[in-house]
C-alpha cells in the first residue's frame, strides 16, 4: 500500500465472505467505479487464495489488503498472499509488532479513548474506530480533543451521506462493507447495484479530497 495514494482517496472496501467464482466481476466492478483499496478478512473462506486472486486481477489498480487479522498465523498467511496493508478489529500486539518491524502498514481496531491511545503508539497507520456508527461523527471530534495528531479510520455505520460528516469530525480515512457489497447483490451477481453502491462512495470522496 502507497500511503500517500490512500491518503488522496482514503476510502476502503471490505469484503467479507465472498465466493470465489464471484472475485473477478467483483474486482472488475470496484474498478471500474474508481475505488482503490479493498481488504480481504481473514474470516472469509480461502482468504489467501482470493487474496492473491485479488491482486493478479487488479495488478497495480487496486491496494489488497488482509482485514480480521487476529493473529500470527493469519499474518503470515496474508503477507504470503501479497496483502500490502494489515486490519485488525482490535490491536493484536504480534502482529503490529511483526508490521512494524516489516514496514507494513497497518490498522488497529479500537474505540475507547485508552484504546485508540494504545493502538496508534503501537505504530499504526492509522486507528480504525470500530463500530462508528454507534457513536456518530461527534465522538471524532471529542477524540481529536486531547488526540489531535492520532490518524483515524471511521468503520461501521458510515455510508456516502454521510462520510463528509466523519471527515469533518476527525476522521483521516472511512470504511464500508456489507452495506455495499450486500450478501443478497453478490448472491444474484447484481454488479450493477454495487457499482452504483461503489460510486456514491468515491463521487463524495472526491468532492472532499480534490
Amino acid at each position: 500500500m502507497e500511503i500517500g495514494r490512500f491518503k488522496k482517496l482514503p476510502i476502503l472496501g471490505i469484503l467479507r465472505g465472498i465466493d470465489q467464482d464471484r472475485l473477478e466481476p467483483l474486482i472488475e466492478t470496484i474498478i471500474a467505479s474508481g475505488l482503490e483499496t479493498i481488504e480481504i478478512t481473514m474470516n472469509t473462506p480461502n482468504a489467501p487464495l482470493l487474496i492473491k486472486k485479488s491482486i493478479e486481477i487488479a495488478g497495480k489498480k487496486l491496494a489488497v489488503g488482509a482485514g480480521t487479522v487476529l493473529d500470527k498465523q493469519a499474518l503470515e498467511a496474508a503477507v504470503l498472499a501479497g496483502a500490502t496493508f494489515i486490519v485488525m478489529p482490535v490491536l493484536v500486539e504480534e502482529v503490529a509488532r511483526y508490521c512494524t518491524r516489516n514496514k507494513i502498514p497497518f490498522f488497529p481496531g479500537a474505540l475507547s479513548p485508552q484504546e485508540i491511545y494504545t493502538a496508534w503508539h503501537s505504530g499504526a497507520t492509522m486507528v480504525k474506530v470500530f463500530p462508528s456508527g454507534f457513536f456518530g461523527p461527534q465522538y471524532f471530534k471529542e477524540i481529536k480533543g486531547p488526540f489531535g495528531d492520532i490518524e483515524l479510520l471511521a468503520c461501521g455505520g458510515v455510508t456516502a451521506q454521510n462520510m463528509r460528516e466523519y471527515l469533518a469530525g476527525g476522521a483521516s480515512a472511512v470504511a464500508f462493507g456489507a452495506s455495499v457489497f450486500k450478501p443478497e447483490w453478490l448472491r444474484k451477481k447484481d454488479f450493477s447495484s454495487i457499482a452504483a453502491s461503489v460510486r456514491d462512495f468515491v463521487t463524495e470522496g472526491k468532492s472532499i479530497f480534490t
